[in-house]
């Protein structure tokens, strides 16, 4: 499972024209891709690491400034680009096994005390953010096994 993780002063989500997300202040903007193999424990595990992790201001975390998240599900994360011009995404786990692992994650983040908000689940979305610092960090936990 990878989170890419954005320190964002704003970031929204929309689809169809509708914001169905938003940063409601200062926090996280976090890409999640769930890989063939990931499981619920692995979800609940890069949810804490993501809470936790201290990449705000002044070395805190999401926890220590009860700082938003703003979740979006995203299988490109999985993207094989070794051969050819072509991305293969085989490493990327089908929709239904995907989905309840994203909700395991938000599960755990709002189980933490986080305000989460989420885009829709294998929808055509629109990512709007506002990069603070820039920092941008890669949190990858492999497949159990």
């Amino acid at each position: 499972m990878r989170a890419l993780l954005q320190r964002a002063l704003s970031g929204s989500v929309t689809v169809d024209g509708d914001v169905v997300g938003q940063l409601p202040a200062p926090g996280l903007v976090v890409l999640l891709g769930v890989a063939v193999g990931d499981d619920e424990a692995t979800a609940r595990a890069l949810a804490a690491k993501t809470y936790e992790l201290r990449i705000l201001r002044e070395e805190r975390s999401a926890a220590d400034l009860a700082a938003p998240l703003l979740v979006i599900s995203q299988f490109t994360l999985y993207a094989d680009t070794r051969k050819g011009r072509r991305p293969s995404w085989s490493p990327a786990a089908p929709g239904p096994v995907a989905e309840p692992l994203v909700e395991a994650y938000v599960e755990e983040l709002r189980a933490r005390g986080a305000h989460v908000e989420t885009g829709v689940f294998g929808a055509d979305m629109q990512v709007a953010l506002v990069n603070d610092g820039p920092v941008t960090v890669l949190l990858e936990l492999p497949p159990p096994g």
